[in-house]
């Protein structure tokens, strides 16, 4: 007989103490039970393993948070100390559920990942609005102790107030139950959204006169016994579909398809995500969800935002305008249409770009890939990060694993364990399908020892096949590089508390985004770039050809950013309850407002398989405001090298093992000996 335990807890605690609830221990056999540091067993976890981990969490938490409530004597460590260590046991456990849920292949593990993960998730609302634990953190924080609290410690202190302030702790009765549900309400919607997407399976069937212009070994991966090719809509195959087909009408094909993956069913679902969010943002006394959400991050205020990709907007229009002009050139003289001049399709932008880049710079993206076989370019940039930042990988031999593509690694310094990292690169049926480090264990001080951070990086990269490795474009290297640089980010916490272990959202990206200026060095590329075939090096003519044409269309590449940053912005700060926005005729809105492109295909709907703005949104617009610190970052390296391991330590240190224990512009400035600003930022985007 199952229990709800978290209802259980609260009955037992309301008994008398002779009936004092003791804490659950998983059975011995259960992969979750393990020791301080020792790997999960991945290979065995069942959805049976998944509910009785989440379950033991969630009520040994209950009772950790009694205890809390009920000291009698506050302290930091019986109040901020504490709250922190309860929140790592049930990140951690939410962290592996909702993991499962995106990479199981096993329906039943799948659902019982998302359904712990959003028990878990439930706890914490409730738990970050509860008045008595708020009150012994005040307590705490007046007391003398309390008053001369410096350094981590005080951060701590700040930024777990401002989580319960974020949570309704002080919304009265009636809108704390209303706060509530709508969170509880937006969870399930995120979570449909999602399995919709993932769930999703679109095909393109092309015959021999539809496939021209592709690449033979694409071509190849993708043939049927018939003759004709049956090629996935999903990420991997976008960039070779779009800029390569010959057929303007495959690639509308193409992207058509790919555009309306899930909008049926996810639509509705967005309408009703926007319209909850402000709900629940007017219960908190904002105007906008955005107001509410970016009181926690650097940007702080709508305002700022707007502000901030206006700017970029105007830096970017002229350079962008001129780009369109050139492809419509290149359009006209490949149609023999020279007084063309009609906007070009939105389904054609990538191949003309791509023609223009091999006919005029003699760039051909697809013979690069020949040079870029993955598992070259792994140990290419693990060897560079193992050399920058003073670690060392070592990988696992018959890892226990949930799936036989992933392979699991150990990071040392000096022989002592740092953390433990997964690569799950490849797509599989159901598995969530966009790129990200997944942060599984955070990292933090106990008294027997120091908890290492453990993280996963999730890929949809080309399957290799029996005849042929998985062969990477420049641009999924730059995302691989753009990834990797999270998990050193994670596995770089040098921190006591897990709280602290990410700085604010709008920085986190930076810590990444540095690491991608490697790629655009030869010296670097060259270590590890060799033709999967013959082992030649790659091409210095051709590298230098593509820096070359870096920053042709960095006009049109910042305005598509932008584009989707505003999107973004507009959904979550525009947003009037008795005129509810349009989502498909917001694309066309912007299209007309920024007056460059003409990005929106009638009858499609690409919002609704876009990830961000369903579980991160308002996000979009900090991949731009990190990259101004990037940038600028990546300057000490400029002048001292790039693979200068001092700076690369010194960056380590005071960057990535940072985290959230001291303000990051401060700790910027230590690095750079100067106060940030964007002129390489500026520089980087080609726009001066």
């Amino acid at each position: 007989m199952k229990l709800h335990l978290l209802l259980f807890t609260t009955l037992l605690i309301g008994c008398s103490s002779a009936q004092k609830p003791e804490k659950l221990q998983m059975s011995a056999d259960n992969p979750f039970n393990v020791s301080l540091n020792e790997p999960f067993d991945y290979a065995k976890v069942t959805g049976d393993h998944i509910e009785s981990y989440v379950d033991a969490m969630i009520h040994n938490a209950n009772i950790d948070f009694e205890k809390l409530k009920s000291t009698d004597k506050v302290s930091f460590e019986s109040t901020f100390g504490a709250y922190d260590e309860i929140s790592n046991s049930l990140g951690k456990a939410y962290s592996n559920a909702h993991m499962m849920y995106w990479v199981s292949t096993d329906s039943i593990t799948r659902a019982k990942g998302l359904e712990g993960s959003q028990k878990i998730d439930s706890l914490f609302t409730d738990i970050s609005s509860d008045r008595a634990i708020y009150n012994k953190f005040q307590a705490f924080v007046e007391s003398e102790e309390g008053k001369t609290i410096q350094g981590p410690k005080k951060m701590l202190i700040e930024r777990t107030l401002e989580e319960f302030a974020q949570s309704g702790v002080n919304l009265n009765p009636k809108d704390l139950a209303t706060f509530k549900k709508l969170s509880l309400e937006i969870k399930e919607l995120s979570a449909k959204f999602t399995t919709n997407m993932n769930t999703a399976q679109e095909s393109l069937v092309l015959n021999e006169q539809e496939v021209d212009g592709l690449p033979e070994n694409f071509k190849d991966t993708y043939r049927l016994e018939d003759g004709s090719y049956e090629i996935p809509v999903i990420n991997a195959t976008s960039s070779q579909i779009m800029n390569n087909a010959t057929s303007s009408d495959v690639r509308k094909a193409y992207i058509v398809k790919k555009s309306n993956i899930a909008a049926d069913q996810n639509l509705p679902i967005l309408d009703s995500l926007i319209s909850k969010r402000y709900q629940l943002a007017q219960i908190m006394g904002y105007k906008s969800y955005a107001e509410y959400n970016l009181q926690s991050k650097m940007a702080k205020t709508p305002k700022r935002v707007w502000n901030f990709l206006d700017n970029l907007v105007v830096e970017s229009k002229s350079k962008a305008l001129q780009e369109i002009d050139l492809l419509k050139s290149v359009r006209n003289e490949d149609k023999h249409t020279p007084d063309d001049k009609s906007s070009i399709n939105p389904w054609d932008m990538g191949y003309y770009i791509n023609q223009h880049l091999k006919i005029k710079y003699d760039v051909d993206y697809e013979k690069m890939r020949d040079y870029l076989p993955m598992d070259a370019c792994l140990e290419g940039m693990m060897a560079l990060y193992q050399e920058l930042l003073g670690l060392e990988f070592k990988k696992v031999q018959n890892p226990s694993v949930w799936h036989e593509d992933v392979t699991m690694y150990e990071v040392y310094e000096n022989d002592q364990l740092k953390g433990r990292f997964y690569l799950d690169l490849y797509p599989r049926p159901n598995k969530e399908t966009w790129f990200y480090a997944v942060p599984l264990t955070s990292g933090r001080t106990f008294t027997n020892g120091q908890e290492v951070p453990v993280a996963m990086l999730l890929g949809n990269f080309n399957k290799p096949t029996e005849n042929l490795p998985s062969l990477l474009s420049f641009g999924e290297l730059n995302t691989l590089f753009h990834e990797f640089g999270h998990i050193v980010d994670c596995m770089s916490y040098n921190g006591d508390y897990s709280s602290l272990a990410y700085p604010k959202a709008d920085f986190v990206e930076a810590m990444s985004q540095i690491f991608e200026n490697w790629v655009d060095d030869y010296d670097i590329i060259s270590a590890f770039a060799k033709h999967y075939e013959t082992g030649d090096a790659f091409p210095k003519t051709l590298f230098e050809s593509k820096l070359h044409a870096k920053n042709v269309f960095s006009g049109l590449s910042a305005q598509g950013t932008i584009r989707y940053a505003l999107y973004d912005m507009n959904l979550y700060d525009s947003y009037n309850p008795n005129d509810p926005l349009n989502t498909d005729k917001l694309w066309q809105d912007l299209d007309a407002k920024m007056g460059t492109l003409n990005g929106y295909i009638e009858g499609t709907h690409p919002q609704a398989s876009w990830i961000h703005i369903n579980t991160h949104p308002v996000y979009t617009y900090g991949y731009l405001w990190s990259e101004v610190y990037a940038q600028d970052m990546f300057t000490a390296f400029k002048q001292n090298g790039l693979r200068d391991t001092e700076t690369g330590m010194r960056y380590r240190q005071l960057i990535l093992a940072n985290g959230g224990q001291r303000d990051m512009v401060s700790a910027v400035e230590e690095f750079l000996g100067r106060p940030s600003n964007n002129k390489a930022y500026i520089e980087n985007l080609g726009l001066k």
